[in-house]
């Protein structure tokens, strides 16, 4: 099996970009940004096989998993074939892939005897309606209309929107020093990771199909939000979200202000998962989900002889 895995750097990115608007995914992987943010966590690795797709190699603990390869639709049956022979014969163990598009399972119909097929309901993205998260209409989210409104009525003349670009990267550093500071020593390692990547994205933000916003208090960074776009889906996804705790209603704001500048036109808005974490999903689900995205783990059950 002839693969070359690479590992994601800024010099790769036009290589790899092509391969993200293939086929229909409503899942946060279906963005490059996605891949680069976590490239460090799971050691992250592509491979372009017969230039018609993407496979994918992680590792985490010592074990190897993949992810469903990106490609055209018609592609995805030997394409799975193509990394899933990789695993058999180079790495000598059964092929695991880890989030699979929902789209991607129903295509490829895996038979049963073979594999075993299973809901991560944990990492099931949350979707939106755009233009409910824009206008916060009606009763089930007026809570947090008012929770804006406390803050447009209380910073009124000290806040200001602005599109962040690769020069207000300083301010951005500011900001998550104070972030992780008041998250203190306990603090899940992934956090330190996505600290990590969002550093990563501000030295190259000029080669990276991103959006950038924030908020400033009294010309202080007090909220930023990164995402980026899934024109197969007219779909925002939104990778980064953060504001100081302490401010009542910034988090509505950044939020909303977000998405009416940087993505005024996207009918669906990918909020990511919830990580299983029960803070984040009570959060998540009081912005009153349309859709998930549902992925599922994909486990080859014949023994590697």
């Amino acid at each position: 099996m002839n693969l070359e895995f690479k590992e994601i750097t800024p010099d790769n990115i036009a290589e790899m970009m092509p391969y993200y608007t293939m086929r229909k995914n409503r899942t946060c992987d279906s963005v490059f940004l996605e891949s680069f943010i976590w490239k460090e966590f799971y050691h992250v690795r592509y491979a372009v096989w017969e230039d018609r797709a993407l496979l994918w190699l992680m590792e985490e603990k010592g074990t190897y998993f993949s992810a469903m390869p990106l490609c055209r639709e018609e592609d995805l049956p030997e394409a799975f074939k193509a990394i899933e022979s990789y695993f058999n014969k180079v790495l000598g163990c059964p092929l695991t892939i880890h989030l699979a598009d929902e789209y991607a399972v129903e295509y490829l119909k895996l038979p049963e005897e073979n594999y075993v097929v299973q809901e991560q309901a944990d990492a099931r993205d949350y979707l939106y309606l755009g233009e409910a998260l824009r206008k916060l209409p009606g009763k089930k989210l007026h809570k947090k209309k008012n929770r804006l409104n406390a803050f447009l009525r209380e910073y009124e003349g000290r806040y200001e929107y602005r599109r962040l670009c690769c020069s207000d990267k300083d301010d951005v550093w500011k900001f998550l020093d104070r972030w992780r500071i008041q998250k203190g020593e306990d603090v899940e390692e992934h956090l330190d990771y996505e600290v990590r990547g969002i550093h990563d994205i501000l030295r190259n933000c000029s080669d990276l199909a991103i959006r950038m916003g924030g908020i400033y208090i009294d010309d202080k960074l007090e909220a930023f939000s990164v995402g980026s776009f899934n024109p197969v889906e007219n779909m925002a996804v939104i990778h980064i979200e953060k504001a100081d705790p302490e401010i009542l209603g910034l988090y509505q704001a950044i939020n909303q202000m977000f998405l009416i500048h940087e993505f005024p036109d996207a009918e669906w808005v990918n909020r990511e998962d919830d990580l299983g974490i029960e803070g984040l999903r009570r959060a998540k689900m009081s912005y009153q989900p349309a859709d998930f995205a549902r992925k599922y783990l994909v486990a080859q059950k014949t023994e590697v002889k």
